[in-house]
């Protein structure tokens, strides 16, 4: 067994783990570690605790030391430089005439790298640049470009929820997002209402996918011949899928009448999950290839954060 503790580095970023030793840790703790990167000071994200050593990458580094207050005010220094380093990098940007868009500027703890984020549309030849840079700051320089995840990532918001942004507040990585799981929640498939701040489908679609895939499977689809409780039969005319409720137009004395089920009031041929899907595919064929294209651009296949990778 290997006792770890878990240390972020920034908000909502990857929980790296490191070896305690001998001190005395509990969350909150601002810890100085040792990473790829350089030295670098941390949050401790929980109580130490034991694991198997198969469990953890090896070798695992050790918690250099507990953070001094002459550490917290080099942190507080080195946010203070980074402003400054953020308006000299994006004079050199227009310098040279480079179509980027800086995003953010971060000293390493021990200064020994100062890393800028950007984003572009394609890869950026910034060869001239990092001369320039590394001329004025004297130190390794680092240009790493981010996507617009990563960007809203870091500056934070405000969802359209009117809370502040998952991404920002807890989320250590992105999970893929597609129009499919608009589709099965059966939200309008308007591009201003299902992307986020970052201009790609909002996050929170992953969250109730299971939750809708699980309540979808349990509910006939629109157009569907069911029997009722009361022995009457007719045709799905929509389905409510939270409520689990369903309006069927039934046959009465050869008559139609809308009427309200529970869906355990209902007999009816589950479909396949691949009829399902053919379905939603033919209501999604009133859309036009155009605006089939541009809900296509907001699907983001997730991944790893590039903030803080290489810790």
């Amino acid at each position: 067994m290997t006792k770890i503790v878990g240390v972020r580095f920034r908000n909502a970023g990857k929980i790296y783990f490191f070896g305690p030793g001998q001190l005395e840790l509990h969350a909150g703790m601002h810890v100085i570690v040792e990473t790829a990167r350089g030295i670098e000071m941390g949050t401790v994200m929980g109580e130490p605790r034991e694991v198997d050593e198969d469990e953890v990458n090896q070798p695992l580094k050790q918690v250099i030391r507990i953070a001094t207050e002459a550490d917290e005010k080099t942190v507080e220094r080195n946010r203070e430089k980074e402003k400054e380093a953020f308006r000299i990098c994006l004079e050199k940007i227009a310098k040279h005439k480079l179509e980027m868009k800086l995003v953010d500027a971060e000293y390493t703890f021990d200064n020994n790298k100062l890393l800028f984020y950007f984003t572009a549309d394609g890869r950026i030849d910034f060869r001239e640049l990092v001369k320039d840079l590394a001329a004025v700051f004297r130190t390794r320089i680092e240009l790493r470009q981010i996507g617009v995840r990563d960007e809203t990532k870091i500056r934070g918001g405000v969802g359209i929820c009117g809370r502040e942004l998952c991404c920002h507040t807890y989320l250590s990585e992105f999970a893929p997002v597609s129009i499919k799981m608009a589709k099965e929640q059966n939200l309008s498939l308007n591009p201003t209402k299902i992307s986020g701040v970052c201009g790609r489908l909002m996050c929170c679609l992953k969250n109730e996918q299971d939750t809708y895939e699980y309540l979808n499977s349990r509910l006939p689809r629109n157009g569907d011949r069911v029997t009722t409780d009361d022995g009457l039969k007719g045709e799905v005319s929509s389905v409510n899928v939270l409520r689990q409720s369903v309006k069927v137009l039934v046959d009465v004395d050869d008559e139609k009448e809308l009427r309200e089920y529970k869906v355990e009031q209902l007999k009816f041929r589950p479909r396949r999950k691949k009829e399902k899907e053919k379905g939603r595919e033919k209501e999604s064929v009133r859309l036009s290839a155009q605006e089939m294209k541009e809900l296509s651009e907001l699907e983001d296949k997730g991944g790893k954060s590039r903030i803080d990778n290489n810790k």
